[in-house]
């Protein structure tokens, strides 16, 4: 569980909510289905049309690395290279071939595979690189999902204030139905503010985060699997990919 983005949700909305009822506003007064259900529905149903469903599906599923996101450890990650790196250093690169057995990342068993394979350092590069090229422009489309909902819901909030106030100008002559009316202008305004700038602009940003530390991890493996390739000193490679995580440093 990401407890900062907990903590995040949490403090926003608690603050917001909290300044409004330090002004005197009533939580009910913020409850307005309507304005909801223009917001939420017009800005969903925009980033709808403007995006491929399975691109929407991969989205939503990836809403949860915001939550519960795959636990990186860097330093790991050099420590199962070095461990590669001795005991092909030691054994040949033969040896590693039970290694791609046992590993259940796939891009570390597709890499070593490579290698135990004995292609071309420049093939193997080539390859992975374009594995890493292919998950960034997956991981984007999740980013690009959000980050389309943050831009469209405060116009979607304007439109649905403009409604309410459409409503309120219908019906000057009843005076009964002004205040619904208002209410749902301002608060889908608000609605719209939240949406973008409390929950999808956050959201993407955090996805961003989460798929530079990944893009990260697998560059380390790349280098440091040609690295092997080439015979290079376990010590050396270490330096070499300390540096990647601010440890050379």
């Amino acid at each position: 569980m990401d407890i900062a983005t907990i903590i995040g949700l949490v403090m926003a909305f608690g603050c917001i909510i909290g300044g409004a009822i330090i002004e005197g506003v009533h939580i009910s007064a913020l409850i307005q289905p309507t304005a909801a259900m223009i917001v939420g529905g017009g800005t969903f149903g925009a980033v709808f049309v403007s995006m491929p469903l399975p691109a929407i599906i991969s989205a939503l599923k990836a809403a949860k690395t915001a939550f519960l996101p795959t636990k990186i450890d860097h330093a790991q990650v050099v420590k199962d290279i070095i461990n590669y790196a001795t005991k092909a250093r030691r054994n040949g690169l033969i040896s590693l071939e039970q290694e791609a057995q046992s590993v259940k990342d796939p891009f570390i068993k597709k890499g070593i595979s490579l290698v135990v394979d004995g292609i071309d350092p420049q093939k193997l590069r080539e390859t992975l690189e374009a594995d890493i090229s292919a998950y960034e422009e997956h991981t984007k489309h999740g980013i690009e999902f959000y980050e389309s909902a943050g831009g469209f819901s405060p116009t979607i909030g304007i439109i649905g204030a403009v409604l309410g106030l459409i409503h309120v100008m219908a019906n000057l002559s009843d005076t009964s139905k002004l205040g619904g009316g208002i209410a749902v202008a301002f608060v889908a305004t608000i609605y719209g503010l939240l949406i973008a700038n409390v929950v999808c602009l956050p959201i993407g940003t955090k996805l961003k985060i989460r798929m530079k530390e990944e893009v990260l991890r697998r560059v380390m493996v790349l280098e440091g699997l040609i690295a092997i390739q080439n015979g290079e000193n376990p010590h050396f490679i270490e330096q070499k990919l300390m540096s990647y995580t601010g440890g050379g440093h």
